[in-house]
């Protein structure tokens, strides 16, 4: 990958890593790589991987472990939000403004400017109603989980299947804490691949009652 080659596809990534095309986009849709969507299709910033490789090489033992991460660990019920957004920015800032208020998260502004460059480079909307903007800065001290359940279909938030989201889960760790971060992606795809889950949210008439299907299931 050449210095000037910042954005790549899922082609350019398994052939970079000498993987199989359908393993990359296994690897993106269960949150394992660093990736986001531009338009309807997976893209990669060439840092990123590089980055992503790195650290693997460094611990070839840490595998990413699922079942080692539950939400409870990450998010607290006064970070699940009931929302009457119309607008994927407007979710974005109420998303942001939550965890702001966090005592992990340090600079709101690098927050914001992080969430929304990803976001401009590719969405991260992962299909089924389900947006996971997800970042690592210096300045959050430790991962925390933002949740927010909108009564109505964001409809401006590029999505893999082209649906409408409902349900956008933020996530922003620290600048080292990739495994972390790998493994909190990871559960929250596995959490929302439940059409159950997922009707449940949408039904919940409180936040006592949301935080309950997030951090128990249903």
């Amino acid at each position: 990958m050449t210095a000037d080659h910042d954005i790549l596809t899922i082609e350019e990534v398994a052939t970079y890593l000498r993987v199989s095309e359908r393993t990359v986009y296994d690897w993106a849709n269960k949150g394992e790589i660093p990736c986001g969507k531009l338009g309807t299709t997976w893209r990669f910033k060439r840092t990123e991987i590089e980055r992503w490789v790195d650290e693997r090489l460094k611990s070839p033992k840490q595998a990413v472990r699922t079942d080692t991460v539950s939400l409870r660990d990450v998010l607290k019920p006064e970070r699940v939000k009931l929302l009457g957004c119309k607008t994927k920015n407007e979710t974005l800032e109420a998303l942001i403004d939550c965890l702001a208020a966090a005592p992990e998260v340090a600079d709101r502004e690098e927050l914001k400017r992080e969430v929304f460059e990803r976001e401009n480079l590719m969405s991260t909307g992962i299909g089924s109603g389900i947006g996971v903007p997800h970042v690592r800065l210096a300045s959050v001290k430790d991962l925390v989980v933002a949740v927010g359940i909108n009564e109505c279909d964001i409809l401006d938030y590029q999505s893999l299947d082209d649906q409408p989201v409902r349900i956008v889960c933020m996530v922003a760790a620290r600048a080292d804490q990739h495994a972390q971060y790998l493994k909190t992606l990871a559960a929250i795809s596995t959490l929302m691949k439940s059409q159950a889950v997922r009707e449940a949210l949408l039904d919940a008439g409180d936040v006592d009652a949301a935080y309950k299907i997030l951090t128990q299931g249903v």
